[in-house]
Formats: C-alpha cells, structure tokens, sequence
C-alpha cells in the first residue's frame, strides 16, 4: 500500500493539476533508461548527453547521431506509429490505465458546484496515449466532456496558448438554463508526434506521425547492444562511434539536420530546435507557473522524474504559494530518495511511493487516486 492516499474529497474543489511523465506510458513506449552503468549508477539518454557534450566536434557529432537513431526508433518511432487495434497486451494495459485516470479526473471535475468544470493535465510525453484515450471513451462511452487540446480549426487545426482559456457552456433552446461542460486542458510540454511546423505555426494532425526518419539498422542494433550491457563502459561506446567509416560523417549529419527538426523537447538540453515551439513551450510553462501560485491548488504528478531544470525551478518557485499542495508520485525507492533531495526542506510537498514493490500505474490508479475509496463528497450527482 501507498504510504499516502489522495483523499479525492479533499481536492475535488480545489484548481486541480496534474503533471504525467514517461512512467505513465512505460510498457508501451520505452522510457530514457537504458541498462548501462556507469561507476554502478544507471544511464539515461540524458546522462549519457551530458557526458558526450565534453567531447571533442567530430567524435561528438557522431556519438549524438548513435545516441538519437536509437531513441528516435525506440522512443519515438514507436509512438508514431500508435494504433489502438494493434496494441500488444502490455500496451493495452497502459491505456486502460491512461483511462482509469481520466474518468477519475472526470468523477472529480462533475462532483464540483463551481462554475468553472476545468482541470489541467500538464504532460512531458510526446506519445498520443492521452489523446487517443480520451477519443476512445468519448466514442464509447456516454459522459459528456471536452478535451482541449489547444487547437482551433477544422481542416487545419493550429494550436495556440490562448485557446487553453476557453471552455463550453451548454444552454436551453431559450438561454434561461446552463450547464457548464467538463473540460480538461491537454498541454504537452515536450511537444507531440502529431505537430508540424507551417509558415510559422504549430499544425495538429491526428490522422498520421509526420517526419518519419529512415534509419539503417545495422547502426541501431550494434549500439543497442552496448548500451543494453549493464558493463558496458563509456569508452567502448567512444571506441564504437571512432570504429565507424568516413561514410559515417555524413549520414550522421543528415540524421541530426532532421532530428533536431521534430517536434519535441530534444532530452541533450531540454529544448526545442525551432524557434516556434521553443516559444509555445516557455508559453506554456507560464501558464504552469501561473496555475500553481492559484490560491487553493493541487499538482499532482506521476512517471515524472522532475529531469527537466525548466520545470524543476519553475515548481519550487511555485511552492512559494502556502495554498499549493504538491503531491510527487516515486515509481521505486531510488526515486523516492532523489526526490527527497531535491524537494528538502517544502512543508507542503506529500511524496507518495509504494510500501511494497513499485508504484506503477495501476498501483497509482488503484490505490493513490482511487474514486473506489473515497468518503461521500457533498457536490451534485452527477457521476
């Protein structure tokens, strides 16, 4: 069990946020872990990064070409290519789970009296799980709700920050009656799959992945090997990329050119390459940033690990607000020690982990945020 519950009838009136990371995805989309070690600490694509921007130009570039075709076919290809039919059991798991927290989020928003129905769910994941969840279930099932994604459009859909401040109201055939919709604000971070840049705008295209990136195996599959070898050292992984052809130099530039194209936060720096959605970013961590210093706010987050300095900084400036309650989900004992680090000495930080095992998503759904275990909340009947 949970060393701490989210008692539902504590929060449901209050500004409710969420932040979901890559841990919510895992089992259908692969994490920034990799299996290598180094002096016995686990790597990630981002320690990793680190330590090839001390290298020398042309080793370096190299280097960052083998790092990102494999994050770019394990990582990423595979949410491109997300198609609810096909999902193996593992991925249909995830989903389910990515359902369970939205019609949790839902149960909250319909119990409240207030006018505003609305709640915001910050993620960092690129991958369409929440939205193609939250597509499943307004097709199949008959709750009422709107998911704004920040687009506005019909053939082309453009997403715009300021789209996040609408919401609907449903009125009889006269106006004398209203009834506010329940809305939840879909804001990816780290950009999505299905952006493209036009002119100087961010396209939303749900029906196919854009800028698909053809990537010989051979290169992924070798370096795959090494960084799935817990001994692997960093200097074999340097030894590799030197063992390369010269032909090597000039795919790896053109690989990078469209890489550093895509539509999501590149983890080396945690930024975005073009210059668009490194502005709709900084948007929308203002936007963050303004939700938490609300009086009355709850942040929940889960599979995030709190990597990204940008968000990092901008949540401990928020906990400057006594009326923020900051509730941090840790999948695993490491985790729940590093957060411990970084957020010592917040009076009104609550970490949440697992007194047995791991905090998984189910776990999280089942135990943490749970509608089946919540005391009568005084709101309307809806459900």
């Amino acid at each position: 069990m949970p060393e701490h519950q989210i008692k539902l009838e504590d929060i449901y009136d209050k500004n409710i946020n969420f932040l979901i990371g890559s841990g919510a995805s895992f089992g259908l989309i692969p994490t920034l872990a990799v299996d290598m070690e180094v002096a016995g600490k686990p790597q990630t694509i981002e320690t990793l990064s680190v330590e090839i921007e001390r290298l020398d130009s042309n080793l370096k570039t190299r280097l960052n070409a083998l790092l990102f075709m494999y994050y770019y076919e394990k990582c990423i290809k595979p949410a491109r290519g997300m198609d609810l039919e096909t999902l193996s059991e593992s991925g249909r798991k995830v989903i389910t789970n990515y359902e369970s927290l939205l019609k949790t989020i839902l149960f909250l928003l319909n119990k409240r009296n207030l006018i505003d129905k609305r709640c915001n769910l910050f993620t960092t994941n690129y991958d369409g799980c929440l939205v193609l969840t939250a597509d499943k279930i307004l097709s199949e099932e008959n709750i009422d709700y709107v998911i704004n994604d920040g687009t506005r459009g019909f053939k082309n859909k453009y997403l715009q920050a300021k789209n996040f401040n609408s919401f609907l109201r449903q009125t009889g055939i006269f106006s004398l009656q209203h009834k506010d919709i329940p809305q939840i604000n879909l804001i990816h971070l780290h950009g999505s799959v299905y952006w493209k840049k036009k002119d100087q705008n961010i396209l939303v295209d749900y029906s196919k992945a854009n800028n698909q990136i053809n990537i010989e195996e051979t290169f992924v599959n070798d370096f795959s090997a090494l960084l799935a070898n817990k001994s692997t050292t960093f200097d074999q992984l340097k030894a590799f990329a030197s063992s390369q052809s010269s032909d090597f130099d000039e795919i790896a530039e053109v690989f990078l050119a469209k890489y550093n194209a895509l539509p999501i936060v590149n983890p080396t720096k945690w930024k975005f390459y073009e210059t668009v959605f490194e502005e709709h970013y900084y948007q929308m961590l203002r936007a963050m940033s303004y939700e938490l210093e609300k009086p009355n706010t709850i942040f929940i987050t889960f599979g995030f690990s709190f990597a990204d300095e940008h968000i990092l900084n901008l949540v401990k400036r928020s906990l400057a607000n006594p009326s923020l309650q900051l509730y941090i989900c840790c999948f695993n004992t490491a985790d729940l020690t590093e957060m411990k680090t970084k957020f010592s000495g917040y009076t009104n930080v609550v970490l949440i982990s697992a007194e047995h095992g791991n905090l998984d998503f189910s776990k999280f759904n089942d135990s943490v945020l749970s509608t089946a275990k919540i005391n009568q909340i005084s709101g309307d009947s809806e459900s």
